[in-house]
């Protein structure tokens, strides 16, 4: 027997047997086995705990009067329980913590939490396993299981280093519980992981339907391959500005998203971005470092570009052939060298000479 002590008790039970009553039926059937913890989001206020590990089957077999007899488990804890069997009937994923509105500041309220995610930004405290479910999926019915975390993270400098180069396959059969169950994985590594199939995510399903195709690259890398194309049939070789504007400074935006302020200032003046080009000799002594200090925090210009860009190798190489079979004494090169140097050490692309 229900024992019905207020107005509030009767809400609940009312709410309770509907939201139980549209879960029963057989198009919901996928979701039975799944725990109610599927549904929660970090920042909800009042979670029954006691609940959460409990599938869905489990939980509306069990009599109402015996889930509000659960220890621990009041008239609050049992609202937030229908709140999360409401959400289970919803096919799109939770963006809004219930209680949020209590605790958000004044600058920023539960509407702009609730925007965060489809205004491009990214609010892990919002991410549910249901949430992530779908991005996982997302990932998987593209086939971009293959692409490396370092080419996609919208930052490599928040990306620890260690999993530049891991695949998205590690992680789209695992839920996020079981991410935070792996070593090393804390919450601010998990946090980028989550960024890189969230951004994944948003990307393909916000793609129109057509017979084409999702290329997941960097935005850099588009417009320096249109400008490689352009220019190869041309009878002239590029100019050093055509060279600084379509090829050293994009590549040099990218290293600014990418490493630290130290390294794109090296990198500028090694390439004479603003100025003459200036020398490791010179800027390890404007820096008041070893000269291998500096060809250490340059060496990341590389680094950046193998994960980000490794078809650059491929995609410079006619542009190469091009320079060493049309060059004359009155060519100016040397930013073009200079800056497949920089960003695509010499090894993999051919000898050049770099004077320092």
């Amino acid at each position: 027997m229900i024992k019905i002590a207020s107005v509030e008790d009767v809400k609940l039970v009312n709410s309770f047997q509907s939201v139980r009553k549209q879960l029963l039926d057989s198009r919901y059937a996928d979701r039975m086995e799944k725990p109610l913890a599927y549904w929660a989001l970090p920042n909800d206020r009042r979670l029954p705990l006691a609940f959460l590990g409990r599938t869905l089957k489990d939980l509306l077999n069990t009599p109402f009067e015996d889930l509000s007899a659960t220890p621990g488990i009041g008239q609050k804890k049992i609202s937030s329980l229908v709140k999360l069997l409401a959400r289970a009937t919803k096919d799109q994923p939770p963006t809004v913590p219930f209680g949020i509105s209590e605790h958000v500041s004044k600058k920023e309220n539960g509407a702009d939490k609730a925007k965060s995610l489809s205004r491009g930004g990214f609010d892990p405290s919002i991410v549910s396993e249901a949430m992530w479910s779908q991005w996982r999926e997302t990932v998987r019915n593209h086939g971009a299981g293959s692409e490396l975390m370092g080419r996609l993270a919208p930052s490599l400098e928040e990306l620890p280093t260690v999993i530049w180069r891991t695949p998205l396959n590690q992680y789209v059969d695992k839920t996020l519980a079981e991410i935070r169950d792996l070593r090393t994985h804390g919450e601010k590594r998990i946090r980028v992981i989550m960024e890189v199939f969230y951004t994944v995510h948003q990307t393909i399903s916000h793609a129109p339907e057509s017979h084409l195709t999702v290329r997941l690259v960097p935005k850099f890398v588009g417009p320096i391959e249109k400008w490689i194309e352009s220019v190869l049939p041309g009878r002239e070789l590029p100019t050093a500005e055509e060279v600084k504007q379509n090829l050293s400074i994009p590549l040099l935006k990218q290293l600014e998203i990418d490493t630290s302020n130290t390294v794109t200032k090296l990198a500028e003046g090694r390439l004479g971005i603003h100025a003459p080009p200036q020398s490791v000799r010179n800027q390890s002594k404007r820096m008041g470092v070893t000269r291998a200090r500096v060809y250490q925090l340059l060496e990341e210009c590389g680094y950046v570009m193998a994960v980000r860009w490794p078809e650059g190798v491929a995609a410079l190489e006619p542009l190469l052939k091009k320079y060493a079979a049309e060059s004359d004494a009155e060519t100016d090169d040397k930013l073009f060298h200079a800056t497949v140097d920089l960003f695509f050490p010499r090894e993999k692309l051919g000898e050049h000479n770099d004077a320092d």
